[in-house]
């Protein structure tokens, strides 16, 4: 307070949804990730973006809890999950989807996202006829229209695109109720009009939860994320906005091949 006056105080950042300390991996006498940290806020989309062998996928194999680092922090809500095993970050709310498909083929494109739902509640048999549930079938068609899939709801898994497929999985995470979502390259092996989908389909999930996806395709996130990070050669280069990446001169050296 100065002279009476009550001095405005400037408003405190929301703390991260999710939080890298240091995270460094190596494999042998490899080392294919350095000491990075990063905040990810809570809602919207952010995007992890490289030239190929930056670290990408590395990067989210930790953050996921698919493999532990070699060194530093996992953080999710300001809770160290560093090291737990994966089916714990569902049941706190983080969900992921890998960039090979991982749906049951045999299964129809309802029953794999049923079993997910199914899965979540504990107090639910896992084996128990899905007659008994109404609710978990309802749950998944409400997942599947709303990635798309409404109208595949009785195709086997293993019949559909390669972009269904890919939808299929998403809904099969989203079955956990997340509150973070990450995706691995979410676009991969798509064609033009499976990838607009596709991003459609972050879009609209956007609106619900935070997301955080890994793509090697750097036009494509411009437009869709408010936030970037960008790795080379396993270390952070670079976090921003669209705008402070273009204009960043090592991203624009290493990753778009121009001058400053």
């Amino acid at each position: 307070m100065v002279s009476g006056i009550p001095v405005p105080r400037a408003p405190v950042a929301a703390p991260p949804i999710l939080s890298a300390q240091g995270l460094g991996k190596a494999f042998g006498k490899f080392r294919a990730l350095s000491g990075v940290t990063v905040d990810f806020p809570e809602g919207g989309i952010t995007a992890i973006i490289g030239p190929n062998g930056a670290g990408k996928s590395t990067f989210f194999n930790l953050i996921s809890g698919a493999v532990p680092p070699s060194e530093g922090r996992v953080l999710f809500r300001g809770r160290d999950i560093t090291g737990l095993p994966p089916h714990r970050f569902a049941r706190m709310g983080i969900a992921k989807s890998f960039q090979i498909t991982n749906v049951f083929p045999h299964l129809t494109v309802r029953e794999n996202v049923r079993v997910a739902a199914q899965a979540r509640n504990v107090r639910v048999p896992l084996f128990r006829d899905r007659s008994a549930f109404p609710e978990l079938t309802e749950r998944a068609e409400a997942l599947l229209g709303a990635v798309g899939l409404g109208h595949r709801l009785d195709r086997l898994a293993r019949e559909l695109a390669h972009g269904e497929q890919r939808a299929l999985e998403i809904a099969v995470a989203l079955a956990a109720e997340p509150s973070l979502l990450l995706l691995d390259e979410p676009t991969a092996g798509m064609s033009p009009e499976e990838t607009r989908a596709m991003m459609d389909l972050v879009q609209r999930l956007a609106e619900t939860c935070t997301l955080i996806l890994v793509e090697h395709k750097m036009k494509l996130v411009m437009g869709l994320c408010r936030r970037l990070v960008v790795l080379h050669q396993g270390q952070l280069l670079a976090e921003g906005t669209p705008d402070d990446i273009r204009a960043h001169p090592e991203v624009r050296r290493v990753y778009l091949g121009k001058s400053a």
